[in-house]
């Protein structure tokens, strides 16, 4: 068994990886970044079939205007600029039953008078609304500094904290909204967007909904080149000091001296020690992959598998050949809720029509894509399920799971091309490539439970719970990514920086900065 020593070792090379990595690079760690998978950057990575291009799991960014602190953020991590453009004046059209479409702009303010234009009697609500999307977000972002901070401090926090924490923490979206409004149609487009970070209306933390909807009011952005960029950028960091990022590297379990957890075993026999281990992978999967554990550690542990799994989805890659935005396509998304109700997902697949949908098209957000004289385009459809409709195939490896699954696949496919069809006829016709995705292909890939590529719940007990701490009680372990704060690539940017501060406080000295 061969050995090697690290300052810390990184599991898991998605945004909250690559950042802690990068961070801790930056104020002089030797860092090792681990991937299984064959392609470094998780969901930030990009990839190709057919001459057309897509993002695995970006499709707009909220919070990364220039100069503000995200794109601050990542200049300092990168080793060359990472371009953000902008989505342009809207960057979400809500497609809600059968009224007309709405467009939610930017700036804030001008979303503000878009709303009240198309509620006119609701205009108290919708001011209520966006003042209690700002508290939300603050309640979060107490929560989110206290688990960075020593826990004592982090006690104090919360407590100063504790009456506005309740108020938008403690209870779900849905309940928010209903106290604000009554109108239907208006509570409705309130939560539209709640596909962003798998958090449904009726159990999600009203909190991480304003924290993640929140990013976007003063406008969305796409990264210049695509999604893979970010990778190409901030991973130089790492190697420049003295740290390396490895992809096809399958931890199989922590390495263990006494009460410390002091590096990783992988699949291949390597024995890879550090004085410090971060952990991407899931708070849930980290915790599975330390049982037996020490009895001193177990109320932890319970506390963290008690949280669910996410939500799973399944995807549809398109890939057009025409003028797209002469047929209907936009750099802005469109949500589909066909029956004018948000709070839904798709169970019954393939059974029954998808009953919300997400369809995006990236290469329009991206300025530096040349379609070629083909025009060629891409895009996706994306619906959120359960992961009981897949789970019969669970147990057989992807080459074993029989012709029932791929007729499954088929039918899946076929339902969500034709919803598409209902929305955007002339674009339907522009289609030359159609491949699915199930959330079996999720958990396989990225080895997410039950295929959640949001991580965790967002639920109240999830966001009051103490457990998902940057710091883990297991010395030497550590926390990060989406699981550690809130699900998205700036969540997990955040997580990332935060985690590398609890191990070197001298990170602390550049957020914000």
């Amino acid at each position: 068994m061969s050995k090697s020593m690290w300052d810390v070792i990184v599991i898991g090379s998605g945004m909250g990886g690559m950042v802690a990595a990068a961070a801790l690079s930056r104020v002089g760690k030797r860092v090792l970044l681990l991937e299984q998978y064959s392609a470094l950057g998780g969901l930030t990575h990009s990839f190709s079939r057919d001459g057309f291009g897509w993002d695995a799991g970006i499709h707009y960014l909220g919070g990364f205007a220039p100069g503000g602190p995200e794109q601050t953020m990542l200049d300092w991590l990168a080793d060359s600029p990472i371009e953000m453009a902008p989505v342009g004046p809207v960057y979400d059209t809500l497609h809600i039953g059968k009224t007309l479409p709405l467009q939610l702009s930017r700036p804030v303010e001008a979303q503000k008078l878009d709303l009240k234009e198309r509620f006119p009697g609701e205009a108290k609500a919708i001011d209520a609304w966006f003042d209690a999307v700002e508290r939300g977000h603050d309640a979060a972002m107490s929560i989110m500094h206290a688990r960075a901070m020593p826990e004592l401090l982090g006690k104090g926090l919360t407590w100063w904290k504790r009456r506005s924490i309740d108020r938008w923490c403690g209870r779900t979206t849905a309940e928010v909204i209903s106290e604000i409004t009554d109108n239907a149609e208006l509570a409705a487009v309130l939560a539209a967007q709640w596909g962003c970070f798998g958090g449904r209306p009726g159990q999600a933390s009203f909190a991480m909904h304003a924290m993640v909807i929140g990013y976007y009011l003063d406008g969305a952005y796409y990264p210049v080149g695509g999604a893979g960029v970010i990778a190409e950028r901030i991973l130089p960091t790492i190697s420049s000091a003295g740290g390396e990022a490895r992809a096809g590297v399958t931890v199989d379990s922590f390495y263990l001296e006494g009460d410390r957890v002091a590096g990783v075993t992988t699949s291949s026999g390597e024995a890879i020690y550090a004085s410090a281990v971060v952990s991407t992978m899931g708070a849930r999967e980290t915790v599975e992959m330390l049982n037996p554990i020490d009895p001193e550690h177990r109320a932890w542990a319970d506390d963290v598998l008690e949280l669910q799994p996410n939500l799973c989805h399944f995807s549809l890659l398109l890939g057009f050949s025409g003028d797209i935005e002469a047929a209907g396509a936009s750099k802005s998304n469109h949500w589909l809720y066909p029956s004018g109700e948000v709070d839904v997902t798709w169970t019954s697949a393939p059974e029954d029509p998808p009953p919300a949908m997400f369809a995006s098209f990236a290469s329009l957000k991206d300025p530096s894509h040349d379609p070629g004289p083909e025009l060629k385009h891409s895009g996706e459809l994306i619906v959120l399920t359960e992961w009981s409709t897949v789970a019969q195939w669970v147990d057989h490896a992807p080459e074993d799971r029989g012709a029932d699954y791929q007729a499954f696949k088929h039918k899946v496919e076929d339902a969500m091309f034709l919803q598409f069809r209902n929305y955007f006829p002339a674009l339907a016709e522009l289609v030359v490539f159609r491949k699915l995705s199930t959330p079996l292909d999720t958990a396989d890939i990225t080895g997410h439970k039950q295929g959640a590529f949001y991580g965790l719940e967002v639920t109240p007990r999830r966001i009051l719970s103490n457990t998902l701490r940057m710091k883990t009680p297991l010395k030497g372990l550590y926390l990060a990514g989406q699981d550690a704060l809130t699900p998205g690539i700036p969540g997990a940017m955040w997580g990332g920086l935060l985690c590398a501060a609890s191990i070197d406080p001298k990170v602390f000295s550049h957020l914000g900065s």
